[in-house]
C-alpha cells in the first residue's frame, strides 16, 4: 500500500474523532439533551466514532464499508439539526414581531444566535471528512485486473 495514503487516511480519521469529542463536548456544555430530539446529534456521533474507530483498529473493505455507512447517520442530523434550529427560530421571531414578511423572518432566523441556524451544519462536514478519507481506499478499490477475474477486495 501507498504509506502517505494511508498516513493521510489515518490523520483524517483522528481529525474526525477529535472533532467529534469537541462537538460532543459543547453539546454537552450547552445542555444540548434538555429534549428526545436532542440527543439526535450524541447519537450519530457515537455511530461515527464507532466507525472511525473501528476503520483504525482493524482496516478491512468491511470497516470502510461500515465507516462510510456509519457517516449518513451524521449527515442526517445535520440537515435535521439544521431545519429543527430553523423551525425554532421562526417560532421565536414570529412571536417577538408577527408583522414579519417571510423574506424578513427568513433573514431574521438565519442571523440568530440561539438557536443557531447552521450549526448542525458541522455534523455535515465531520461526516463529509469521513468520507474523504475513504474515497480510492485501496482496500476497496478493485484492479481491472481482479474485476476480470471475479475478485474482490
Amino acid at each position: 500500500m501507498d504509506e502517505p495514503s494511508v498516513t493521510l487516511r489515518r490523520l483524517l480519521l483522528w481529525l474526525l474523532l477529535l472533532g467529534l469529542a469537541g462537538v460532543a463536548m459543547e453539546l454537552t456544555l450547552l445542555k444540548h439533551y434538555e429534549d428526545t430530539r436532542m440527543l439526535l446529534p450524541f447519537v450519530a456521533m457515537t455511530v461515527a466514532a464507532a466507525g472511525a474507530t473501528m476503520r483504525l483498529a482493524r482496516p478491512s473493505p468491511r470497516t470502510v464499508w461500515w465507516l462510510r455507512a456509519s457517516m449518513m447517520p451524521m449527515m442526517a442530523a445535520g440537515a435535521t439539526g439544521a431545519y429543527l434550529h430553523y423551525l425554532g427560530g421562526v417560532e421565536f421571531q414570529a412571536d417577538m414581531d408577527p408583522t414579519l414578511s417571510r423574506w424578513q423572518l427568513f433573514w431574521k432566523v438565519i442571523h440568530m444566535q440561539a438557536p443557531p441556524m447552521l450549526a448542525p451544519g458541522v455534523l455535515v462536514q465531520f461526516a463529509l471528512l469521513g468520507l474523504v478519507s475513504t474515497y480510492r481506499d485501496p482496500l476497496t478499490v478493485v484492479s481491472r485486473a481482479d474485476s476480470a477475474k471475479g475478485v474482490r477486495p
